[in-house]
């Protein structure tokens, strides 16, 4: 890991032993990308692969009349001069002009990360990290730019992101500036975003890139479920297993824009960063803003590789405090048992079989607050309901802690109904725009978190009951977008920063929750898979995966989202059938196997299950708490495609690959078609396994592969709908 500034050439280049990334000062003193992609050894002067030439049509500089930023690569561009590309920023000054020229001043080279103010970002030590600070300067707009790249010494990483710094008189106004750019000199490339909607998040779409643009993006002032803030652009013979692959996440939680644009002349610029729609920041004199991180990862072994490295980087250097790297409890959760309908008996008696299944935690959901039966009601007013529980959460967690298991409770802190006692005293702390209609969802308002009263108010309600109380986990719900987002205690100047606002509101108040209560598990949940992103990951370590609990689904859904999440963040439980979303039936055998690739629960009243499925559901909890730690931070590997086959497999592997668990799914039987094999992936060739009592070599298990005879029914198909099977090998000692 090195970061070299050559002094003569003016140009950086950041390196490990598998990255490259270098950048060089312009002829005209603007930052131009020169190479990204596999490591390289490093030279004194790159500058052959500037073009200093012009072409009909095409700007040049004045002073140097042969460079042009059209035809060379940009490393964070503006629009305006000589570049006719989509632009990284854009900054407004008083007489309304909005051309810049950031031109290079300074750098600063240092061991380690410095985290970003008020944002998630990944952090890291001296030993972990190299940083360069680049500090360019618009004389004209006097203002400042700091450009940041992080190099990882483990990973082919680079994160990225801007500061923007007032230094004049006169306020300036940025319209749009986003975290990272990155110009590639080809165009042979696929273009990989996971889109969907509620129940359906995260399927894997691939497009071929080309002239012209392709962009994801969310408006909704959450990441969203339609739109995930992590893409890739992918070499079209790159499959999991092979090929060449540039992964973008977004460590934000709110609207967002990711973009890829081929230019004329064959070359293809992709960017990420806060959606510059409704964005706009005002600048006083001495005033910054810093964009959140964008993490650049770089793989030339396929996409499993690439996933990898996000996963043990999210798993290291985003998530902080106890939980990182620390299995999760096996909960049970009584909303699809319950919903709102309860009392504390009827808590106690789920709680009580759950105990003798040998499950670890209970969570308490939405109904136990406020006058909250139903969803019309009760939201903002976080005061337990007497009549449901007649000694509050204190009393009721007390008693579950006596009966041997931790406890925990949903919330939904950014909400608030206009049934509601803080709604009467205060309507306008909910986002509304004057004069018009208030849109509902769920009928539900927001709460203007960009208004830190309203966060303190939030905040003291909960940590009185917080505090009162053994509480081991949180489950942190977010259950509709916003709409009519205008905020009653700013000037109108400054509504079009409402949106960030508001994210850096919820960030505020799960940082200061966390630091109260540092043992506490935090789960993130917005309708599912809403806000699913790599921003709350570093709050709350796991998020639930998707309100669709039915296990054929959650296989899809799983699966996309393993791109580039970890599965220790993946929340994914047993319900109860036939399922609430899809109305489909499968063996509580199946759901559990599905299940087990991720945190690991139950949704359901395990007093209602015959007396031969509790007895499953005892060895499914003690297999999980068995193998837990492999499931949920062992190397991942996707093995079988979903969204390609009727079928679809992936596998877990131990760091000293003496163990590992793969599961296979069969979602629809096809006849007549020979069961084949499954060719798995991760495993030591020289190593012998066993498997069912029988001995392979790593090397026959990764080559030929598993047999699925064992699925088949008279060798006339490939097994029955909905069937699965989940296997351990170990390697002979």
């Amino acid at each position: 890991m090195n970061i070299i500034w050559h002094e003569k050439s003016k140009q950086f280049h950041l390196f490990n032993d598998e990255i490259s990334y270098i950048i060089g000062v312009s002829p005209i003193g603007e930052l131009g990308n020169i190479y990204f992609g596999k490591a390289i050894h490093d030279k004194e002067d790159m500058s052959y692969v500037v073009n200093r030439f012009s072409l009909p049509n095409v700007p040049v500089d004045a002073d140097t009349e042969s460079y042009s930023m059209e035809l060379n690569r940009q490393e964070y561009p503006s629009f305006g001069t000589t570049d006719f590309g989509t632009s990284a920023f854009e900054v407004e000054i008083s007489n309304g002009s909005k051309v810049s020229s950031f031109v290079y001043k300074d750098h600063k080279i240092y061991k380690g990360k410095q985290p970003l103010e008020g944002l998630p970002a990944t952090y890291a030590d001296d030993s972990e990290a190299m940083t360069l600070e680049i500090y360019l300067e618009d004389v004209v707009a006097k203002t400042t730019l700091a450009l940041s790249y992080t190099l990882f010494n483990r990973y082919p990483v680079v994160t990225r992101h801007a500061k923007f710094t007032n230094i004049g008189p006169s306020k300036v106004k940025l319209t749009k500036a986003l975290s990272a750019c990155l110009d590639l000199p080809d165009q042979n490339y696929q273009w990989m975003q996971f889109s969907g909607a509620w129940a359906r998040e995260r399927t894997p779409i691939v497009k071929n890139l080309g002239p012209g643009s392709v962009s994801i993006e969310s408006k909704r002032g959450i990441s969203s479920a339609n739109q995930n803030p992590f893409v890739i652009v992918k070499r079209p013979n790159t499959d999991d297993f092979i090929g060449e692959a540039i992964g973008f996440s977004f460590v934000y939680s709110g609207n967002f824009l990711a973009q890829a644009e081929g230019d004329t002349f064959g070359r293809m610029r992709v960017l990420m960063g806060i959606n510059p729609d409704r964005f706009t920041w005002i600048l006083e004199k001495g005033q910054s803003f810093e964009t959140p991180e964008v993490v650049i990862a770089y793989s030339d072994s396929g996409l499993n590789y690439l996933s990898q490295i996000y996963h043990s980087l999210y798993n290291n250097n985003l998530v902080r405090g106890k939980w990182k790297n620390t299995p999760r409890p096996i909960l049970i959760n009584n909303w699809e048992a319950t919903f709102m309908d309860f009392d504390e008996e009827k808590i106690l008696k789920i709680a009580s079989k759950a105990k003798e299944a040998g499950i670890e935690l209970f969570v308490l959901d939405d109904g136990w607050f406020g006058e909250r039966d139903d969803d019309f009601a009760g939201l903002g007013d976080w005061v337990e309901n007497p009549k449901k529980l007649p000694q509050g959460i204190p009393g009721l967690a007390r008693k579950i802690e006596s009966l041997g298991m931790k406890f925990g409770f949903w919330i939904e802190p950014e909400m608030v109904n206009p049934d509601s006692n803080l709604y009467r005293k205060h309507p306008e702390w909910a986002l509304s725009t004057p004069g018009r209609k208030a849109s509902l969802g769920r009928h539900q308002m927001v709460l203007d978190y960009s208004r830190p009263e309203v966060v303190d108010y939030i905040y003291g309600m909960l940590h009185k009951i917080i505090s009162n109380a053994p509480i081991s986990y949180i489950k942190w719900d977010m259950n509709r977008s916003l709409t009519e987002v205008y905020s009653a205690d700013i000037p109108a100047e400054q509504q079009g920063m409402v949106y960030h606002r508001y994210v850096m509101g919820v960030y505020s108040l799960y940082e200061r929750l966390r630091n109260d209560f540092p043992d506490i598990l935090f789960e993130s949940c917005a309708s599912g898979g809403n806000r699913f992103d790599a921003g709350m990951l570093y709050y709350a370590p796991q998020a639930w995966c998707s309100d669709n609990t039915d296990a054929i689904d959650r296989i899809r859904i799983q699966y996309g989202t393993s791109y580039g999440y970890p599965v220790s963040s993946i929340g994914a439980h047993v319900s109860a059938v036939p399922n609430q979303q899809t109305g489909r039936t499968t063996s509580i055998e199946t759901r559990a196997n599905v299940a087990y690739f991720g945190t690991f629960g139950y949704e359901l009243d395990l007093n209602h299950v015959s007396h031969e499925e509790f007895e499953l559901v005892k060895s499914q909890v003690q297999f999980m708490k068995e193998y837990r730690q492999l499931f949920q931070f062992g190397t991942f590997y996707r093995l079988r495609s979903p969204f390609e086959a009727d079928q679809a497999a992936w596998i877990v592997v131990s760091e000293d690959k003496e163990k590992a668990i793969f599961g296979f799914y069969c979602m629809r039987s096809n006849v007549t078609m020979l069961p084949g094999f499954l060719k798995l992936d991760g495993l030591s060739a020289d190593k012998v396994y066993v498997l069912n009592d029988e001995e392979y070599f790593g090397d026959e298990l990764m080559n030929l592969g598993v047999t699925l005879t064992k699925l088949s029914n008279n060798g006339l198909s490939t097994g029955q709908d909905f069937i699965s099977y989940v296997e351990v090998l170990e390697a002979k000692k």
